[in-house]
């Protein structure tokens, strides 16, 4: 039986149960009705074979007695005995007049069938068969008698029958369908269970677990989930802990690169830079021609230098865990501030206690706020950037977390990862973290990004109240 996509499982199972009860039913008032035809004509048989034979005494007893014919034949002596109601009873003569018919009147107390029943029952048994057996005397065929039955009548008895299943199948199949119902909701109850642990596996909850199930087929479904739910907990366990291990070398590779930059490129620009203040001093008693020419190359390494320490503070940011996470944020801030010139306006606001936050955290969310307010600076093209961050509740059972946002009032649409890690990478520092990562636009402009990090470990100063900075351009 087909049924609506998406349509629930114990509607169909109960749909399916009824569909087959009103088949039994259907089959078993098939049979009555079949039954009662059979019985019907069985009863016909076995009237006319009686008044078949009556008919024959009596010619018998007219010739014994030498009776007036004119008495012959007596049906009203057969039918006090075998008459029921739309019972007819009749005899034909050799020449095929109906000599004489008795028929009994209908019941009282039937009510007739309905016309489409009527017609159905008799379409489908005919009911105006008639049953005729002939009448012998002195071994000759003298005439024959004629049993039918009135269809309406036929009609009517069997609406009676099969209305009685008709009105039991109007009561019990109700009644079946809300019994199957509960009953299936009772057993499919678990399914429930499984549903709200897939729900909190798909939300992170690694830790999600089944309860025993009484039915087989669910218990089997639970030891695999339970299974499945270890297994990822494992292979997420394992692959953040990969992700820290990447991260940690990317961070190291990059203080590497910045050492190499700051001690060769650094100190090759600072020399071009003396050499050009040599250069100058010697031109300008000797050549003052050149005089331009080496201003410009003082500029250059000037200009150079500025870029490399603009490269050197993003390669290696500040020493977080010396300088504390609130002065590193302020200072990042500022820094963009200076660098924009009123272009674009960098706002920070900070909640509770950020400074005694493990050293590693601490550093984790320096970089992910630097990456997502350098994102938002390339490729926003915004007139205002804010960074949020709130420690909530470091002190509670579970240890609190950590949420960071960052928001823009620029162009709504999903940038790319921009230098660095991009939107890819500060996932995955989130992740390997154990937080959550979101990223969305809005629909008149601006987007937000969204990071929820648990704090791993204590807090160095529990004694330490809440605070809160707010600092903009």
């Amino acid at each position: 039986m087909q049924m609506f996509p998406g349509s629930d499982l114990k509607l169909r199972l109960t749909l399916r149960v009824i569909a087959a009860s009103a088949f039994c039913f259907a089959a078993i008032s098939a049979f009555f009705l079949v039954d009662g035809d059979r019985s019907v004509h069985a009863r016909l048989d076995m009237i006319a074979s009686i008044t078949a034979r009556t008919l024959e005494l009596q010619q018998n007893k007219m010739q014994w007695i030498n009776q007036p014919r004119s008495s012959f034949p007596d049906l009203q002596e057969i039918a006090g005995s075998v008459m029921t109601p739309g019972l007819c009873i009749a005899y034909r003569d050799q020449s095929g007049a109906m000599v004489q018919r008795v028929c009994g009147g209908p019941r009282g107390e039937a009510a007739d069938a309905p016309y489409a029943f009527a017609i159905f029952h008799r379409k489908l048994f005919d009911p105006e068969r008639e049953t005729v057996r002939p009448v012998f005397s002195r071994g000759s065929r003298v005439g024959d008698v004629v049993v039918s039955v009135d269809p309406a009548t036929l009609a009517s008895e069997a609406w009676q029958g099969a209305g009685r299943v008709m009105a039991a199948l109007a009561l019990a199949l109700p009644l079946l369908g809300a019994l199957v119902y509960m009953a299936l909701a009772r057993a499919l109850r678990p399914t429930g269970l499984i549903r709200n642990g897939l729900e909190r596996i798909a939300t992170g909850d690694l830790a999600a677990r089944l309860p025993p199930f009484d039915l087989a087929e669910l218990s089997a479904i639970r030891d695999v989930f339970n299974h499945l739910a270890e297994r990822l907990g494992t292979t997420l366990a394992e692959r953040n802990e990969l992700t820290r291990r990447l991260i940690a070398l990317q961070d190291d590779e990059r203080m590497h690169l910045a050492r190499e930059l700051h001690d060769e490129f650094g100190q090759s620009l600072a020399a071009i830079r003396a050499l050009a203040a040599s250069a100058r001093q010697g031109a300008a008693q000797n050549c003052p021609a050149i005089l331009p020419e080496c201003d410009g190359i003082a500029r250059t390494a000037a200009e150079m230098m500025e870029r490399l320490r603009g490269a050197l503070f993003r390669l290696r940011p500040p020493d977080v865990e010396q300088l504390g996470l609130t002065a590193s944020l302020e200072g990042l801030i500022a820094g963009w501030n200076s660098r924009s010139r009123g272009q674009t306006r960098f706002e920070i606001s900070l909640s509770g206690i950020c400074d005694t936050l493990p050293a590693e955290l601490a550093a984790n969310l320096y970089r992910i706020a630097q990456e997502a307010i350098t994102n938002a600076a390339k490729h926003a093209g915004a007139s205002r950037i804010s960074l949020a961050i709130a420690v909530r509740d470091p002190q509670g059972d579970s240890g609190g977390d950590i949420e960071l946002i960052v928001e823009d009032d620029g162009q709504a649409c999903d940038r790319p990862a921009g230098s660095g890690m991009g939107l890819l990478g500060m996932r995955e520092r989130v992740a390997a973290l154990g937080g959550k990562f979101s990223f969305a636009t809005r629909q008149g402009g601006g987007s937000g990004l969204r990071a929820v990090i648990p704090i791993v470990g204590t807090m160095d100063r529990p004694d330490v109240g809440s605070m809160v900075t707010e600092h903009a351009a």
